[in-house]
């Protein structure tokens, strides 16, 4: 039987490709990680309220005006960012949160009526806080206005300090990648070298050796993250069925950018790494082959 002629730019591809899928899986994963539990922060800043409490016996027409120019304020939230709180709603809160009915004992409600505000998440920072505390105390008609500081101040500290780990574990996981997927394509070539050696000594171009190589590899890197954002995609619905709380962090816009930037990175790498691999081998000695 005639053996098979050997092509140019040819070498084990099922095995490149697992590797390069595995390692972009890895790094998938992580991506996925923290678009969720960015995606979680938000959620956690969206339920924080300040208290804008207002001056008594205010007028139908005062509370419509003053709603009026809450809602149109940036930093309230745009889904029920608002919500009315009647002092006698506050006594019955009060009532279920402590057991103890002060109106047994009072001749009156000390409580006044007030205005729930969710903050939106970019504004739940120390400096933000501040601004809206004193336009909110500016508006006519408020008397005070409350929110748990330390609350805000502890869960500002806390994100911010569980991004950052993220975000360093997420560098030093792309640089492992990255390091992982060009080793295997040098790894690969390593196998071609005496047949880069080959063509050079018949007179080939440096891009007619380049051309074979880089096309292989950046479809089987391009593979590979397409493999990789299916497996990807398969996990994450997997994981949404044994966890459905997990279903209200899913932001399916970032999710498919996510997925786009792995496949994006292995077809770059792929390309850049095969380039680096083929010149190498093309401006190395004979001696430096062996």
């Amino acid at each position: 039987m005639p053996r098979r002629k050997k092509k140019l730019g040819s070498y084990p591809t099922p095995l490149v490709v697992f590797s390069i899928t595995l390692a972009l899986v890895v790094i998938g994963l992580f991506g996925l990680l923290l678009l969720h539990a960015h995606k979680l922060s938000e959620r956690v800043r969206e339920n924080l309220e300040v208290q804008v409490y207002l001056e008594r016996d205010l007028p139908e027409t005062e509370l419509l005006r003053l709603q009026q120019d809450l809602e149109h304020q940036p930093y309230v939230a745009e889904k029920n960012g608002l919500r009315f709180v009647s002092k006698e709603e506050g006594a019955r809160q009060l009532l279920e949160n402590t057991g103890e009915d002060f109106r047994t004992f009072l001749d009156d409600n000390p409580l006044r009526d007030a205005y729930a505000v969710r903050i939106r998440p970019e504004y739940t920072d120390t400096m933000h806080l501040r601004q809206l505390s004193r336009s909110l105390s500016s508006q006519r008609g408020v008397f005070e206005v409350q929110y748990p500081k330390s609350l805000f101040d502890s869960i500002n500290q806390n994100l911010t300090k569980v991004s950052l780990l993220l975000l360093s574990f997420a560098a030093v996981l792309v640089v492992v990648v990255v390091i992982l997927i060009n080793n295997t394509i040098k790894l690969a070539l390593f196998s071609q070298r005496f047949l880069i050696r080959s063509m050079q000594l018949v007179g080939a171009t440096r891009f007619f050796i380049q051309q074979p190589f880089l096309q292989r590899a950046t479809w089987q890197g391009f593979a590979s993250g397409g493999l990789a954002a299916l497996v990807l995609v398969a996990l994450l619905q997997y994981a949404y069925l044994e966890v459905e709380q997990l279903k209200l962090l899913r932001d399916d816009r970032l999710i498919g950018l996510l997925l786009l930037a792995v496949v994006g990175l292995g077809t770059v790498i792929g390309f850049l790494s095969s380039y680096r691999a083929v010149n190498k081998y093309i401006g190395v000695s004979l001696d430096e082959l062996y």
